[in-house]
């Protein structure tokens, strides 16, 4: 079975983190994620974060500490996914690609249907942005 590698942003801004709502296709359309991507050959984590969120939203960022590696088994392939708390440095966050986005607080940050990769993740930002 396939395995990808990818990296997801958790941008945040005001106190309020940053959710996009993926396309219309595939296992986990139309569910809400971190965005991020896939990690091209050569290339590490933190640079592939950068690329796919200048790809995607046309906007840059500061890369900042890593939050948690999740392993998911989705029907078709795996994903290692690792996210990073991450600050907007220059540019809008334009959707190219993503049908829809929201800032939520953290209290909110359940309220939307998560992909299955992407829910540690979001546990894992509550318990750290709680302390």
């Amino acid at each position: 079975m396939k395995t990808i590698n990818v990296v997801a942003a958790v941008i945040i801004n005001d106190d309020k983190i940053f959710t996009a709502q993926r396309p219309d296709k595939g296992e986990v359309a139309k569910m809400w994620e971190f965005p991020g991507g896939k990690i091209e050959q050569g290339e590490l984590e933190e640079e592939a974060l950068f690329r796919e969120i200048q790809e995607e939203f046309d906007t840059d960022l500061n890369v900042g500490k890593k939050i948690i590696t999740i392993q998911h088994q989705y029907s078709n392939f795996k994903v290692i996914m690792s996210g990073y708390f991450c600050t907007i440095r220059e540019g809008n966050l334009d959707l190219k690609e993503h049908l829809d986005s929201k800032w939520l607080c953290i209290d909110n940050l359940s309220s939307v249907n998560w992909a299955p990769a992407d829910r540690p993740i979001v546990k894992e930002v509550i318990k750290q942005l709680s302390k």
